[in-house]
């Protein structure tokens, strides 16, 4: 059995049974028997099914914020305002997309150019967005006509399990979505080698998608991989300074700092670096860690003891390398639960690793730049490419840096999040996009007629 421990109190909370590669094995056949028929159910049918699942995950909105936020950390009122409404949005989207004839095909020429479910995915999910990462997979996976066989993250096995849930409420025949709990060496490998799976879709370190690419490249099946990120928020020399150091913070330290899109550099002109710290600490200050599930509490723990203890390290790591420790540091804040200390660290260094490496906790590096062309320069020198912003008083300005991000997303002065949009990384953050139209893209196959 695996335990689920809430990272606040410390204290087992529920298990869920360690599959094996033989619950892999049945789960595989079950879907490669139910793809037939799921396949070639109506698209008016699939639809009202995703539409379904989007009301579903709607109506139970508060019990999967509550449940998110006891087993992997993230403050309730985020839960309540993102982990929640942004898999409803996802699914409504990929609805949008269905209903506006996605499927009817493509002349070129003398060939009708026409799109066909790839067969029988396996979703590998994380722990830190659990909700979303499931259903930007599960759901357009299924809208396009595939099997699901669903690995949630061990840390947060029971947001899976609702999600599951609502799928069966929502019509998803039996077969055509399963879960496998288990560990990613024994569940997520089994998966990725089998001889009938068609598609891994996972979402993770870089490390481990490494792997999974590997293993998966025995049957040649079809990989997307969704992964690390060091994203930088460019803030030029015309920017309101105050107003973009401010949401830079908020992005840095959203859910708990444990995501892979957050802004974690954030790039000032040299001649303001001072400013921009004193800025970024009087910001961070106010983010004080507490019990998750208190409505004002803006900040909690890490997902697990590991992870609280992986991120201390890189703080120490940053101190030792010549990194200002402007706020935070390695002492635990609260005596009990997985907590950091906000952090936040000044005339970092490009060739750092604190610059460099993916922390995934609250540590924000300040970064100063000598001018534009050195800015987009420190921002593109990692091996990511997941995210990033720029922060200018001119538009046009902000969109050509924008441009010159070697990143999927750049969002502008603030801009709002989109799940509409494609989501997704260049060189090591990955190789596939999620939401909308795109996101359907990955789940299908090209099929080319001449007539």
């Amino acid at each position: 059995m695996i335990e689920v421990v809430n990272p606040t109190t410390e204290e087992v909370i529920g298990t869920v049974r360690a599959g094996t590669a033989g619950d892999v094995d049945a789960a595989v056949i079950r879907a490669v028997a139910a793809f037939p028929a799921w396949s070639t159910t109506a698209l008016d049918t699939r639809l009202a099914v995703v539409r379904a699942v989007a009301d579903g995950l709607e109506a139970r909105a508060d019990e999967l914020a509550a449940t998110m936020t006891a087993e992997m950390g993230t403050p309730i009122t985020f839960a309540s305002r993102v982990q929640v409404p942004n898999p409803v949005g996802i699914a409504r989207g990929v609805a949008d997309v269905l209903a506006g004839g996605y499927f009817d095909g493509e002349q070129v020429g003398n060939s009708l150019v026409l799109r066909e479910p790839i067969g029988v995915v396996a979703a590998i999910t994380p722990w830190n967005f659990p909700l979303q990462q499931m259903v930007a997979k599960v759901v357009p996976a299924l809208a396009a006509g595939n099997v699901v066989v669903l690995k949630p993250s061990e840390l947060a096995p029971m947001t899976a399990d609702l999600l599951a849930s609502v799928l069966l409420d929502a019509g998803v025949p039996e077969g055509v979505f399963s879960v496998v709990h288990g560990t990613g060496p024994v569940v997520g490998e089994a998966l990725a080698v089998h001889p009938m799976v068609d598609m891994v879709s996972f979402t993770g370190s870089t490390r481990a998608g490494r792997r999974v690419a590997a293993l998966a490249a025995e049957t040649v099946k079809r990989v997307a991989l969704e992964l690390g990120g060091k994203s930088a928020n460019v803030v030029l020399d015309d920017a309101d300074l105050t107003r973009a150091v401010k949401i830079g913070v908020a992005n840095a330290y959203m859910n708990n700092g444990q995501a892979c899109s957050a802004w974690t550099r954030l790039l000032v002109p040299a001649s303001r670096h001072d400013e921009a710290l004193e800025i970024a600490v009087a910001a961070a200050s106010k983010y004080e860690p507490g019990d998750p599930a208190l409505p004002a509490t803006r900040i909690g723990p890490a997902v697990s003891a590991a992870q609280r203890d992986r991120v201390v390290g890189y703080v120490r790591r940053g101190v030792e390398e010549g990194a200002k420790l402007a706020l935070g540091g390695v002492e635990r804040p609260l005596e009990r639960g997985f907590h950091v200390a906000p952090t936040v660290f000044g005339g970092v260094q490009a060739d750092m690793a604190i610059a460099q490496e993916e922390i995934f906790g609250p540590v924000l590096s300040v970064m100063p730049y000598a001018d534009e062309d050195d800015a987009v320069r420190i921002a593109n020198s990692t091996i990511y490419g997941l995210g990033g912003a720029v922060f200018s008083a001119d538009q046009d300005r902000a969109l050509a840096v924008a441009k010159r991000l070697r990143t999927g997303q750049v969002d502008i002065n603030g801009a709002a999040f989109n799940t509409s949009a494609p989501f997704g990384g260049y060189r090591q953050s990955g190789n596939g996009r999620e939401f909308g139209a795109h996101g359907l893209d990955e789940f299908t196959e090209l099929k080319s007629i001449q007539r």
